[in-house]
């Protein structure tokens, strides 16, 4: 296998712990699709007295997501939620491909990589549960946190070390990116290639 050329040390760091049969996974990846809850977020639902579900997401993880999308690969979040913080978390990073209430995520996988004209084999997804097995098992670079079952992480390609919400997407994001030679330019030029605000 050919290895990217790699355009910036960092990239090679990064690079450094992930078995080469995944970095070719995760180099065909032209489409991201992560999930919300445990994986964008702790996992924990905060509700006030008055009743509003509250989530965290991680700034690390809003600039990962942000990098990708400004390197040309896609991104997208599926969830079996639903309700307004994860379409306007979605609208602030400028991400327009959003599903929620997803129940059959392999399905609605297979449908959005046709849709978008790529062969499964080019689409990633992060996930970390039960919902989330089947587009786990479909996809040609799978993901997940390392708090998720076991039985779910002995399915995918690659754990990010940092847990849901903590940084583990920008993880996921970082090796995509590296995998394919694009973070060089980031790392090069600091912030001046990204458009629009620091999420």
């Amino acid at each position: 296998m050919n290895l990217p050329k790699l355009t910036h040390p960092a990239e090679a760091l990064i690079l450094a712990k992930v078995p080469p049969a995944v970095i070719e996974r995760a180099r065909q990846v032209r489409l991201m699709i992560f999930d919300v809850d445990g994986v964008l977020t702790d996992g924990r639902l905060w509700y006030s007295e008055h009743g509003e579900l509250m989530k965290g997401f991680h700034a690390l993880d809003g600039h990962g997501l942000r990098l990708m999308r400004e390197s040309g690969v896609d991104v997208a979040l599926m969830t079996g939620r639903e309700g307004p913080i994860v379409a306007r978390r979605a609208a602030e990073l400028g991400i327009p491909l959003v599903f929620q209430g997803v129940r059959d995520k392999g399905q609605a996988i297979s449908r959005l990589a046709q849709a978008q004209g790529l062969e499964l084999s080019e689409v990633g997804y992060m996930g970390d549960d039960i919902i989330d097995m089947a587009a786990l098992q479909r996809v040609g670079f799978a993901a997940s946190v390392p708090n998720a079952p076991a039985y779910v992480n002995q399915i995918v390609h690659w754990v990010s070390s940092r847990p849901g919400g903590s940084g583990a997407v920008r993880d996921c994001c970082d090796v995509i990116l590296a995998a394919q030679g694009r973070l060089g330019g980031f790392l090069a030029s600091g912030t001046a290639r990204l458009s629009g605000a620091i999420q």
